[in-house]
């Protein structure tokens, strides 16, 4: 089977304990070579057995045996090295969120088309197949007319001095880490958009930015969204879809891969629950997904449109927060 040639831009430590292994795993793609400004390239190229390492992202980009490339890069670097890999002609794999606002994204999206290379935000948690499982459940009837949505995603930042997540310039806060997950899910689940939001966050004094966030969202359906993030709390990783005859709750939603990979779908009616496990393995997914739409020339089941999308529900989040005012999304 051929096999796409990635590059990896960083040697972050997502790319060494998820992606690159999830390279290894895939049927469709290799991981060629890693770039690293801070020199640490030589290393990790060693640690996984990674034919070429280079000290600069740009002499990486220049190497005519890379296909494409994996980007894991601070937040506020998306936009820059998306368009350059794309310049280069290497399709993009690039981290959450996409890019600190819409029009950006949408920029990267259009470059990426202009030069005729793929691009797609890495929301790995999306292929695992509880997903799918839950919207045929919805689709079903099974728990009548689907009325309220609510996720969560948080975990505990014990090191905060130094640390990116913690650094307002380069992306940093809770809804544009993992609050952003929960904006995907309830959109992607529920196969709407927000229509307008409203935001109660915890802004932390030192860094001025929001360590913790809890959101209302009317949907353009009538649904309701709600979702929390934070910094502050234990760690959680779940939704949950309420109807007028039952419910679904999916307590692995975002980090199935923590459970090996199993994930769990609960529906319960009334007093009667049923328990289904589903396993997948989301990174390795993620990889041959994109891997295959750049061998056979197709386009990504996740869209550029459905990232700025995304980019867009976040950005008014912040508008919220900065207003403290309800943000109505334009349609």
């Amino acid at each position: 089977m051929k096999k796409v040639r990635w590059g990896i831009l960083s040697t972050a430590k997502i790319a060494q304990r998820e992606l690159i292994p999830a390279f290894g795993r895939a049927q469709n793609a290799e991981v060629a070579a890693i770039a690293s400004g801070s020199g640490k390239a030589e290393e990790v190229a060693a640690k996984f057995n990674i034919p070429k390492c280079y000290g600069s992202y740009e002499e990486l980009l220049q190497d005519p045996e890379i296909d494409a490339v994996y980007i894991p890069l601070p937040n506020h670097l998306h936009k820059q090295w998306t368009m350059e890999a794309a310049k280069h002609g290497k399709h993009v794999l690039c981290e959450k969120p996409a890019s600190m606002t819409p029009d950006e994204t949408r920029e990267m999206a259009e470059f990426c088309r202009e030069k005729n290379v793929k691009f797609m935000e890495a929301f790995m948690y999306q292929f695992h197949p509880q997903h799918e499982r839950v919207r045929e459940i919805i689709a079903s009837g099974e728990i009548g007319d689907v009325k309220y949505m609510r996720a969560s995603f948080s975990f505990l930042l014990a090191q905060r001095e130094g640390n990116i997540k913690m650094d307002k310039q380069k992306g940093g806060g809770s809804i544009y880490d993992v609050g952003c997950y929960c904006v995907h899910a309830i959109r992607n689940v529920l196969q709407t958009e927000p229509a307008e939001v409203h935001v109660h966050a915890k802004i932390d004094p030192d860094h001025q930015v929001d360590t913790s966030a809890f959101v209302y969202m009317k949907l353009e359906n009538g649904m309701t969204g709600y979702f929390d993030c934070s910094f502050d709390m234990t760690f959680r990783a779940e939704y949950e879809i309420i109807g007028t005859e039952g419910k679904i709750q999916v307590p692995r939603a975002f980090r199935p891969d923590h459970q090996g990979g199993e994930g769990l779908v609960i529906v319960q009616k009334e007093f009667v629950k049923r328990e289904e496990k589903i396993t997948g393995d989301i990174y390795k997914l993620e990889v041959e997904h994109i891997s295959n739409v750049i061998l056979e020339d197709g386009e990504p089941s996740y869209t550029a449109e459905n990232s700025i999308n995304n980019t867009r529900a976040i950005q008014a989040c912040y508008e919220s927060i900065r207003t403290g005012m309800l943000v109505q999304l334009d349609s």
